[in-house]
């Protein structure tokens, strides 16, 4: 990827947008998509998520998973989209960084002032809480 597409897909990825992560059931093959919000780190897209759901279930049994970024209708980015393959790690120790990424994510989108109400903060400290860590073996941007 060329230095300038490289910054454009940097510039994306810091904005809060909603992803779309596509998981598989390896049992029947049947996908599933779901939009989450996200924390890209420079080099891995992280996810909050809880045990309970249909996505981590899936990437329990299959780590291998999609995520696609699109930029809000503007004429601003000259991208239409980022795309994101690879196996995601699932992170549940320590506690104390799955509360501090799942802040930085929660904040990314409700603001400085949002993620200090009662409910971002409960969610960060649920045992269920859990971290999807996606480093991406395949990048594509157009």
């Amino acid at each position: 990827m060329d230095a300038e597409k490289e910054q454009h897909m940097q510039d994306l990825l810091a904005q809060p947008v909603l992803a779309r992560l596509a998981t598989t059931n390896p049992k029947t093959l049947q996908p599933h998509v779901v939009p989450v919000w996200f924390l890209w780190d420079g080099s891995s897209l992280w996810i909050s998520a809880f045990i309970s759901t249909r996505k981590v279930k899936d990437l329990l049994k299959n780590p291998r998973c999609a995520v696609l970024i699109e930029p809000t209708q503007s004429k601003d980015s000259p991208l239409q989209a980022v795309l994101l393959e690879g196996a995601a790690d699932l992170i549940h120790e320590p506690a104390s960084l799955v509360a501090e990424m799942s802040e930085r994510i929660y904040a990314k989108y409700m603001g400085p002032e949002g993620v200090l109400a009662p409910e971002p903060q409960s969610w960060k400290n649920d045992p269920e809480n859990r971290l999807v860590r996606l480093t991406p073996q395949q990048r594509f941007a157009w």
